[in-house]
């Protein structure tokens, strides 16, 4: 019996990412995009503080673009955000095993394609 493509998601924990870009970069080189088109996006979210001083949160964001890296991932392969993700901060597996990862931390979203 063949996986169904929704039995796999992608984990973000947004308490690591940097902000870096690097998932975004990792996924335009992979399917040959120009730049600023990418299967995930990261959002730089500013929260001010008191006293003039703010806080910084990164959010790595699938678009609608992402399909998990269907031609790697069937090769066994993790999707190219995943692979190249500086602060290790994505997971790629079944949902059932990332959802149980997921209650053990509050800053984490399990995202699965359609």
């Amino acid at each position: 019996m063949s996986e169904k493509k929704h039995e796999y998601g992608l984990l973000i924990d947004y308490e690591y990412c940097t902000g870096c870009h690097t998932c975004e970069i990792a996924c335009s080189q992979e399917y040959q995009w120009p730049a600023g088109m990418a299967g995930i996006k990261v959002i730089e979210v500013v929260q001010k503080l008191p006293n003039d001083k703010a806080y910084l949160t990164y959010l790595p964001f699938p678009t609608e673009l992402c399909m998990l890296c269907a031609r790697r991932t069937k090769k066994g392969l993790e999707p190219t955000c995943v692979q190249h993700c500086m602060a290790a901060c994505m997971k790629y597996g079944h949902i059932e095993e990332l959802a149980k990862e997921m209650g053990k931390k509050a800053r984490m979203v399990l995202w699965v394609p359609r």
